[in-house]
């Protein structure tokens, strides 16, 4: 389902309802100085002691960090993305010098050399010994600091897989570097956006160098961009962010109405399948191994009797005992199954193991129990 754009903005004023923001000074051995962070941990993170969690860093946290914050609590919080930790770096005072370059090889020089190096060698490694962090990293910019992350994906093997550039004040050959690296580039997702009313420079730039990317022919790599009607070069941040993450996760969601009517009902392969491979391959593109989600389960069940694809609700019920032993879903799977195949007695019984757990979406003791009856008295047991 669609989310609300209203609803989104709208959560980033309420941060405080969800989750304490912890505040951070952290001491550069590179910088020579302190610097302030903003740190959003998933909820129940501390009751979810063997979960790890995606990483996503966020410059110019004086004002971004909190609409990144927000958004990433409320897509987590539908299934649309993984709960995740969100650190903002603040840099008020400090976002020139952070992000300055040289002007012959157009490089991070001077302070932005030594922030360059704050970020990927302290700050990162440190957010790693501290929480639990998976693999998959973000890192978010607008203007001059969304020019300034381009930097990490140069490197050989980037520790950051997800760009999310939001208007970037780009230095002078940053877009054909930037072109020139995603061609070659594997599980990377890169993010662009511009507006309307963006500074002329600014988007002039940008819907030039979106028509270099939008060439490249690499499906290896994610790319995504926006040009939004009305907005401002400060406005279109509000747009960009959720815009952003839908596109980055968007192997991760549940299978929508969409996809069981465009997808699921007109597949001509397994639909079981289709489900185990769908999780083999978020696992790999965002390093995080989950449960089947029960709607998922519904979605496939659901196509297979439509389609009265009986024997696919073995293994699928065999999956949802291994993923949800306590739920009566996958005996019901079972029961079915033994049903359409002629074997009632086997059907009753998986029928009274799944009286035995826990109801789940529409399935009660109730209807298992009618369930069980109907087959004794259809066959005067």
């Amino acid at each position: 389902m669609k989310k609300s754009v209203t609803l989104i903005i709208a959560c980033i004023f309420v941060i405080s309802s969800y989750g304490q923001t912890i505040y951070e000074s952290f001491r550069s051995i590179k910088l020579d100085q302190s610097r302030e962070l903003k740190i959003q941990l998933p909820r129940n993170y501390k009751k979810n002691e063997d979960k790890i969690y995606p990483l996503i860093i966020v410059l110019d946290g004086d004002y971004l960090f909190e609409p990144v914050a927000g958004n990433v609590d409320y897509f987590s919080y539908w299934e649309d993305m993984p709960e995740s930790i969100v650190v903002g770096v603040n840099q008020r005072k400090t976002r020139e010098d952070d992000c300055r370059y040289d002007t012959a090889e157009f490089l991070p020089t001077l302070k932005g050399a030594e922030f360059y190096e704050f970020i990927g060698q302290e700050l990162v490694p440190h957010l790693n010994q501290t929480y639990r962090t998976a693999q998959l990293k973000i890192i978010v910019g607008h203007d001059y600091t969304a020019n300034f992350i381009n930097y990490f994906l140069f490197k050989d093997n980037p520790i950051f897989q997800g760009y999310i550039c939001i208007s970037p004040e780009l230095g002078p050959p940053m877009g054909d570097r930037i072109s020139s690296k995603l061609e070659t580039s594997s599980d990377i997702w890169y993010y662009l956006a511009t507006a309307t009313n963006d500074a002329d420079n600014i988007k002039k730039n940008l819907i030039t160098l979106d028509e270099k990317l939008s060439a490249i022919e690499n499906p290896e790599m994610s790319y995504f961009f926006d040009n939004f009607e009305e907005s401002s070069h400060y406005t279109l941040v509000g747009k960009a962010i959720p815009n952003a993450l839908e596109g980055i996760f968007e192997m991760y969601r549940p299978i929508s109405k969409k996809t069981y009517k465009e997808v699921l009902l007109t597949l001509e392969t397994s639909p079981y399948d289709y489900l185990v491979d769908m999780y083999k391959t978020t696992e790999q593109l965002y390093g995080i191994k989950r449960k089947i989600r029960i709607n998922d389960f519904i979605a496939v069940s659901t196509a297979l009797e439509k389609n009265e694809n009986w024997s696919e609700l073995e293994p699928l019920g065999k999956l949802a005992i291994k993923e949800h032993s306590d739920l009566m879903l996958g005996y019901y799977y079972l029961g079915m199954f033994y049903e359409q195949t002629g074997e009632p007695k086997k059907a009753m019984r998986a029928y009274e193991n799944g009286f035995q757990l826990s109801e789940v979406a529409f399935l009660t003791k109730d209807y298992m129990l009618d369930k069980v009856n109907k087959i004794k008295e259809d066959f005067g047991w």
